[in-house]
Protein backbone atom coordinates (compact mmCIF):
# COMPACT_ATOMS: atom_id res chain seq x y z
CA UNK A 1 0.00 0.00 0.00
CA UNK A 2 2.41 2.23 0.60
CA UNK A 3 4.57 1.62 -2.23
CA UNK A 4 1.35 3.07 -4.33
CA UNK A 5 0.93 5.77 -1.90
CA UNK A 6 4.60 7.15 -2.59
CA UNK A 7 3.86 6.78 -6.16
CA UNK A 8 1.17 8.60 -5.95
CA UNK A 9 3.15 11.66 -4.55
CA UNK A 10 5.58 11.19 -7.14
CA UNK A 11 2.84 11.34 -9.73
CA UNK A 12 1.26 14.63 -7.79
CA UNK A 13 4.68 16.31 -8.09
CA UNK A 14 5.22 15.12 -11.97
CA UNK A 15 1.90 17.34 -12.87
CA UNK A 16 2.65 20.08 -11.30
CA UNK A 17 5.77 20.21 -13.07
CA UNK A 18 4.29 19.26 -16.65
CA UNK A 19 1.35 22.07 -15.55
CA UNK A 20 4.30 25.11 -15.28
CA UNK A 21 5.39 23.98 -18.69
CA UNK A 22 4.19 26.79 -21.63
CA UNK A 23 3.70 24.07 -23.88
CA UNK A 24 0.72 22.06 -21.63
CA UNK A 25 -1.02 25.69 -20.80
CA UNK A 26 -1.11 25.78 -24.83
CA UNK A 27 -3.15 22.63 -25.11
CA UNK A 28 -6.63 23.15 -23.50
CA UNK A 29 -7.21 19.61 -23.67
CA UNK A 30 -4.04 18.29 -21.94
CA UNK A 31 -4.47 20.96 -19.43
CA UNK A 32 -7.81 20.02 -18.23
CA UNK A 33 -6.81 16.14 -17.89
CA UNK A 34 -4.00 17.17 -15.71
CA UNK A 35 -5.90 19.69 -13.58
CA UNK A 36 -9.12 16.37 -13.16
CA UNK A 37 -5.96 14.64 -12.06
CA UNK A 38 -4.60 16.72 -10.00
CA UNK A 39 -7.82 17.06 -7.93
CA UNK A 40 -8.16 13.05 -7.79
CA UNK A 41 -5.26 12.31 -6.18
CA UNK A 42 -4.68 15.56 -3.98
CA UNK A 43 -6.91 13.89 -1.21
CA UNK A 44 -4.55 10.91 -1.51
CA UNK A 45 -1.35 12.21 -1.56
CA UNK A 46 -2.27 15.31 1.16
CA UNK A 47 -3.46 12.19 3.62
CA UNK A 48 -0.12 10.21 2.81
CA UNK A 49 1.52 13.54 3.95
CA UNK A 50 -0.47 13.95 7.18
CA UNK A 51 0.27 10.46 7.86
CA UNK A 52 3.80 10.19 7.63
CA UNK A 53 4.67 13.18 9.64
CA UNK A 54 1.63 11.59 12.34
CA UNK A 55 4.65 8.77 12.03
CA UNK A 56 7.50 11.11 12.71
CA UNK A 57 5.55 12.79 15.49
CA UNK A 58 4.92 9.64 17.26
CA UNK A 59 8.47 8.39 16.89
CA UNK A 60 10.03 12.05 18.01
CA UNK A 61 7.57 11.60 21.41
CA UNK A 62 9.27 8.06 22.07
CA UNK A 63 12.60 9.35 21.62
CA UNK A 64 11.97 12.31 23.75
CA UNK A 65 10.60 10.21 26.54
CA UNK A 66 13.48 8.18 26.85
CA UNK A 67 16.03 10.64 27.99
CA UNK A 68 13.02 12.98 29.53
CA UNK A 69 13.37 12.58 33.54
CA UNK A 70 10.52 15.05 34.35
CA UNK A 71 7.62 13.68 35.22
CA UNK A 72 5.00 16.66 33.83
CA UNK A 73 7.29 16.75 30.38
CA UNK A 74 6.78 12.58 30.33
CA UNK A 75 3.15 12.80 30.92
CA UNK A 76 2.60 15.10 28.11
CA UNK A 77 5.19 13.42 26.17
CA UNK A 78 2.54 10.02 27.06
CA UNK A 79 -0.13 12.09 25.95
CA UNK A 80 1.21 13.56 22.18
CA UNK A 81 2.38 9.91 21.56
CA UNK A 82 -1.34 8.19 22.70
CA UNK A 83 -2.99 11.20 20.19
CA UNK A 84 -0.43 10.46 17.41
CA UNK A 85 -1.42 6.61 17.66
CA UNK A 86 -5.19 7.54 17.58
CA UNK A 87 -4.73 9.87 14.98
CA UNK A 88 -2.76 7.47 12.81
CA UNK A 89 -4.86 4.80 13.06
CA UNK A 90 -7.76 7.10 11.72
CA UNK A 91 -5.34 7.84 8.76
CA UNK A 92 -4.92 4.82 8.05
CA UNK A 93 -8.49 3.85 7.63
CA UNK A 94 -8.86 7.05 5.48
CA UNK A 95 -6.26 5.91 3.44
CA UNK A 96 -7.38 2.68 2.74
CA UNK A 97 -10.85 4.42 1.82
CA UNK A 98 -9.10 6.17 -0.45
CA UNK A 99 -6.79 3.84 -2.06
CA UNK A 100 -10.38 1.31 -2.55
CA UNK A 101 -11.15 1.83 -6.27
CA UNK A 102 -13.34 4.46 -7.88
CA UNK A 103 -16.68 3.77 -9.55
CA UNK A 104 -16.14 5.09 -13.04
CA UNK A 105 -19.98 5.73 -13.21
CA UNK A 106 -19.84 7.79 -9.44
CA UNK A 107 -19.21 11.98 -11.43
CA UNK A 108 -21.84 10.67 -14.13
CA UNK A 109 -25.62 12.11 -14.67
CA UNK A 110 -28.15 9.53 -13.94
CA UNK A 111 -31.61 8.44 -15.52
CA UNK A 112 -34.17 7.57 -12.94
CA UNK A 113 -36.93 5.24 -13.78
CA UNK A 114 -39.69 5.10 -10.71
CA UNK A 115 -42.59 2.24 -11.27
CA UNK A 116 -45.60 1.93 -9.19
CA UNK A 117 -45.97 -1.49 -8.18
CA UNK A 118 -48.41 -3.35 -5.89
CA UNK A 119 -51.27 -1.28 -4.52
CA UNK A 120 -53.15 0.42 -7.46
CA UNK A 121 -54.09 3.76 -7.30
CA UNK A 122 -51.95 3.90 -3.90
CA UNK A 123 -48.70 2.44 -5.43
CA UNK A 124 -49.24 5.27 -8.32
CA UNK A 125 -49.42 7.82 -5.71
CA UNK A 126 -46.59 6.77 -3.74
CA UNK A 127 -44.63 6.64 -7.11
CA UNK A 128 -45.45 10.58 -7.34
CA UNK A 129 -44.03 11.09 -4.19
CA UNK A 130 -41.00 9.13 -4.63
CA UNK A 131 -39.84 11.56 -7.87
CA UNK A 132 -41.04 14.84 -6.00
CA UNK A 133 -39.05 13.38 -3.01
CA UNK A 134 -35.95 12.99 -5.66
CA UNK A 135 -36.68 16.06 -6.82
CA UNK A 136 -36.75 18.57 -4.31
CA UNK A 137 -33.18 16.86 -3.29
CA UNK A 138 -31.81 17.75 -6.62
CA UNK A 139 -32.69 21.01 -6.29
CA UNK A 140 -31.18 20.87 -2.88
CA UNK A 141 -27.71 19.87 -4.48
CA UNK A 142 -28.42 22.41 -7.41
CA UNK A 143 -28.59 19.95 -9.89
CA UNK A 144 -31.28 20.09 -13.07
CA UNK A 145 -33.86 17.77 -13.25
CA UNK A 146 -35.15 16.92 -16.96
CA UNK A 147 -38.54 14.90 -17.03
CA UNK A 148 -38.37 12.75 -20.04
CA UNK A 149 -41.77 10.83 -19.89
CA UNK A 150 -44.32 10.42 -17.16
CA UNK A 151 -47.93 8.33 -17.16
CA UNK A 152 -50.37 10.28 -14.62
CA UNK A 153 -53.54 8.98 -13.27
CA UNK A 154 -56.30 11.22 -13.21
CA UNK A 155 -55.62 11.90 -9.07
CA UNK A 156 -52.07 12.88 -9.22
CA UNK A 157 -50.34 9.43 -9.07
CA UNK A 158 -47.68 7.84 -11.47
CA UNK A 159 -47.93 4.48 -13.49
CA UNK A 160 -44.33 5.41 -14.57
CA UNK A 161 -42.05 8.31 -14.61
CA UNK A 162 -38.48 8.47 -16.06
CA UNK A 163 -36.06 11.88 -15.57
CA UNK A 164 -32.70 12.64 -15.98
CA UNK A 165 -30.64 14.43 -13.11
CA UNK A 166 -27.37 16.36 -14.30
CA UNK A 167 -25.08 17.05 -11.81
CA UNK A 168 -21.53 16.31 -10.36
CA UNK A 169 -21.72 13.24 -8.90
CA UNK A 170 -25.37 12.64 -9.42
CA UNK A 171 -24.94 8.67 -9.72
CA UNK A 172 -22.63 8.57 -6.77
CA UNK A 173 -25.36 9.80 -4.57
CA UNK A 174 -28.42 8.40 -6.07
CA UNK A 175 -27.00 5.13 -7.02
CA UNK A 176 -27.96 3.27 -3.78
CA UNK A 177 -31.96 4.48 -4.72
CA UNK A 178 -32.28 1.09 -6.87
CA UNK A 179 -35.22 -1.40 -5.26
CA UNK A 180 -38.12 -1.89 -4.28
CA UNK A 181 -39.48 1.27 -1.86
CA UNK A 182 -42.50 0.41 0.55
CA UNK A 183 -45.14 2.40 2.04
CA UNK A 184 -47.31 1.88 4.68
CA UNK A 185 -50.26 4.51 5.47
CA UNK A 186 -53.97 4.56 5.45
CA UNK A 187 -55.27 5.89 1.85
CA UNK A 188 -57.23 8.69 1.51
CA UNK A 189 -59.99 6.45 -0.13
CA UNK A 190 -59.94 4.32 3.13
CA UNK A 191 -63.10 4.44 5.05
CA UNK A 192 -62.17 1.74 7.59
CA UNK A 193 -58.86 3.79 8.87
CA UNK A 194 -56.86 0.62 7.91
CA UNK A 195 -53.20 1.05 6.71
CA UNK A 196 -52.35 -0.22 3.45
CA UNK A 197 -48.60 -1.88 2.37
CA UNK A 198 -48.02 -0.18 -1.15
CA UNK A 199 -44.96 -0.44 -3.55
CA UNK A 200 -42.82 1.56 -5.89
CA UNK A 201 -39.89 0.46 -8.17
CA UNK A 202 -37.05 2.16 -8.26
CA UNK A 203 -34.23 1.85 -11.05
CA UNK A 204 -31.64 4.33 -11.17
CA UNK A 205 -28.92 3.95 -14.15
CA UNK A 206 -25.72 6.48 -15.02
CA UNK A 207 -25.91 8.28 -18.63
CA UNK A 208 -23.73 6.34 -20.95
CA UNK A 209 -22.36 8.31 -23.47
CA UNK A 210 -22.50 7.23 -27.21
CA UNK A 211 -19.05 6.34 -27.11
CA UNK A 212 -19.97 3.40 -24.19
CA UNK A 213 -22.86 1.71 -26.20
CA UNK A 214 -23.03 1.99 -29.71
CA UNK A 215 -26.66 1.36 -31.01
CA UNK A 216 -27.36 -0.03 -34.34
CA UNK A 217 -29.64 1.86 -36.11
CA UNK A 218 -31.22 -1.54 -37.89
CA UNK A 219 -32.20 -2.62 -34.27
CA UNK A 220 -34.19 0.79 -34.12
CA UNK A 221 -37.69 1.69 -34.58
CA UNK A 222 -38.68 5.16 -34.33
CA UNK A 223 -42.29 6.07 -34.13
CA UNK A 224 -43.87 9.98 -33.80
CA UNK A 225 -47.04 10.96 -32.61
CA UNK A 226 -48.93 13.11 -31.15
CA UNK A 227 -47.97 13.24 -27.18
CA UNK A 228 -50.81 11.72 -24.35
CA UNK A 229 -52.17 13.37 -21.48
CA UNK A 230 -52.03 16.91 -19.45
CA UNK A 231 -49.91 19.52 -21.93
CA UNK A 232 -49.57 22.81 -23.40
CA UNK A 233 -51.04 23.65 -26.70
CA UNK A 234 -47.77 22.60 -28.87
CA UNK A 235 -47.47 19.56 -26.80
CA UNK A 236 -50.53 17.63 -27.64
CA UNK A 237 -51.39 19.54 -31.63
CA UNK A 238 -48.05 18.14 -33.07
CA UNK A 239 -46.42 15.06 -34.10
CA UNK A 240 -43.66 15.44 -30.93
CA UNK A 241 -43.61 12.21 -29.00
CA UNK A 242 -41.39 9.78 -29.61
CA UNK A 243 -41.64 5.77 -29.28
CA UNK A 244 -38.31 4.02 -29.61
CA UNK A 245 -38.09 0.07 -29.35
CA UNK A 246 -35.06 -1.86 -29.64
CA UNK A 247 -35.30 -5.10 -31.35
CA UNK A 248 -32.58 -7.17 -29.72
CA UNK A 249 -33.88 -6.34 -25.95
CA UNK A 250 -37.05 -5.23 -26.54
CA UNK A 251 -36.93 -2.35 -24.73
CA UNK A 252 -39.47 0.45 -25.21
CA UNK A 253 -38.73 4.17 -24.58
CA UNK A 254 -41.16 6.85 -24.90
CA UNK A 255 -40.79 10.63 -24.49
CA UNK A 256 -43.31 13.38 -24.80
CA UNK A 257 -42.32 16.20 -22.44
CA UNK A 258 -40.89 18.50 -24.80
CA UNK A 259 -42.21 20.39 -27.45
CA UNK A 260 -39.84 19.30 -29.92
CA UNK A 261 -39.79 16.12 -31.40
CA UNK A 262 -35.51 16.96 -32.08
CA UNK A 263 -35.62 17.09 -27.86
CA UNK A 264 -38.15 13.89 -26.98
CA UNK A 265 -35.83 12.16 -29.67
CA UNK A 266 -32.54 13.21 -28.10
CA UNK A 267 -34.08 12.63 -24.46
CA UNK A 268 -35.15 9.22 -25.39
CA UNK A 269 -32.18 7.56 -26.98
CA UNK A 270 -30.15 8.90 -24.39
CA UNK A 271 -32.87 6.73 -21.42
CA UNK A 272 -31.95 4.08 -24.27
CA UNK A 273 -28.66 4.12 -23.74
CA UNK A 274 -28.81 4.61 -20.01
CA UNK A 275 -30.81 0.94 -20.25
CA UNK A 276 -28.38 -1.00 -22.64
CA UNK A 277 -25.66 0.19 -20.61
CA UNK A 278 -27.52 -0.40 -17.32
CA UNK A 279 -27.60 -4.32 -18.29
CA UNK A 280 -24.12 -4.89 -19.20
CA UNK A 281 -23.88 -3.57 -16.20
CA UNK A 282 -26.03 -6.11 -14.80
CA UNK A 283 -24.24 -8.83 -16.32
CA UNK A 284 -20.82 -7.44 -14.98
CA UNK A 285 -22.56 -7.62 -11.59
CA UNK A 286 -23.69 -11.23 -11.52
CA UNK A 287 -20.12 -12.18 -13.19
CA UNK A 288 -18.44 -10.94 -9.84
CA UNK A 289 -21.14 -12.55 -7.05
CA UNK A 290 -18.60 -12.29 -4.41
CA UNK A 291 -18.32 -8.58 -5.06
CA UNK A 292 -22.36 -7.66 -5.03
CA UNK A 293 -22.55 -9.45 -1.84
CA UNK A 294 -19.91 -7.68 -0.04
CA UNK A 295 -21.71 -4.13 -1.72
CA UNK A 296 -25.32 -2.27 -0.10
CA UNK A 297 -27.81 -2.90 -2.99
CA UNK A 298 -26.90 -1.19 -6.06
CA UNK A 299 -28.38 -2.95 -8.49
CA UNK A 300 -30.97 -5.62 -7.69
CA UNK A 301 -34.38 -4.43 -8.81
CA UNK A 302 -36.22 -7.06 -6.76
CA UNK A 303 -34.76 -5.73 -3.37
CA UNK A 304 -36.62 -4.39 -0.76
CA UNK A 305 -34.72 -1.76 0.22
CA UNK A 306 -36.82 0.82 2.41
CA UNK A 307 -39.86 1.23 4.34
CA UNK A 308 -42.21 4.85 4.41
CA UNK A 309 -44.57 3.96 7.58
CA UNK A 310 -46.48 6.93 7.82
CA UNK A 311 -48.61 6.14 11.00
CA UNK A 312 -45.01 6.09 13.14
CA UNK A 313 -43.72 8.66 10.74
CA UNK A 314 -40.75 6.90 10.25
CA UNK A 315 -38.20 5.67 7.67
CA UNK A 316 -36.34 2.37 7.64
CA UNK A 317 -33.74 1.35 5.16
CA UNK A 318 -33.31 -2.70 5.68
CA UNK A 319 -29.99 -2.74 4.14
CA UNK A 320 -27.83 -1.07 6.62
CA UNK A 321 -30.64 -0.90 10.10
CA UNK A 322 -30.97 2.43 9.94
CA UNK A 323 -34.62 4.15 11.23
CA UNK A 324 -35.13 7.74 11.53
CA UNK A 325 -38.11 9.51 12.82
CA UNK A 326 -38.41 12.15 10.41
CA UNK A 327 -40.85 11.09 7.36
CA UNK A 328 -41.98 14.55 6.42
CA UNK A 329 -38.13 15.65 5.89
CA UNK A 330 -37.53 12.60 3.99
CA UNK A 331 -40.08 13.01 1.68
CA UNK A 332 -39.22 16.35 1.07
CA UNK A 333 -36.25 15.75 -0.11
CA UNK A 334 -33.81 15.70 3.22
CA UNK A 335 -32.25 12.43 2.00
CA UNK A 336 -28.59 13.12 2.67
CA UNK A 337 -28.19 11.15 6.04
CA UNK A 338 -29.44 7.75 4.77
CA UNK A 339 -27.08 8.37 1.45
CA UNK A 340 -24.32 9.14 3.57
CA UNK A 341 -25.26 6.13 5.75
CA UNK A 342 -25.28 3.92 2.47
CA UNK A 343 -22.03 5.03 1.44
CA UNK A 344 -20.74 4.41 4.40
CA UNK A 345 -21.60 1.15 4.83
CA UNK A 346 -20.39 0.33 1.20
CA UNK A 347 -17.20 1.36 2.03
CA UNK A 348 -17.10 -0.49 5.39
CA UNK A 349 -17.95 -3.75 3.51
CA UNK A 350 -15.47 -3.13 1.23
CA UNK A 351 -12.79 -2.23 3.67
CA UNK A 352 -13.44 -5.45 5.46
CA UNK A 353 -13.38 -7.07 2.47
CA UNK A 354 -9.73 -5.80 1.54
CA UNK A 355 -8.51 -6.83 5.12
CA UNK A 356 -9.67 -10.84 4.22
CA UNK A 357 -7.75 -10.88 0.94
Amino acid sequence: MFEQLEDVVRRLDEIQLEISEPSTASDSRRFAALMKEISEITPLADTYKQYKKCIQDAEDAVMMLESEKDPEMREMLKEELSAAKDKREDLETKLKLLLLPKDPNDDKNVIVEIRAGAGGDEAALFAAELYRMYAHYAESRRWRLELVNADETGIGGMKEVEFMVNGTGAYSALKYESGVHRVQRVPETESGGRIHTSTATVAVMPEAEEVEVEIDEKDIRIDVMRASGNGGQCVNTTDSAVRLTHYPTGIVIYSQTEKSQIQNKAKAFALLRAKLYDLECQKAHNAEADLRRSQIGTGDRSEKIRTYNFPQGRVTDHRIGLTLYKIDKVMDGDLQEILDACTAADQTAKLLKLDEN
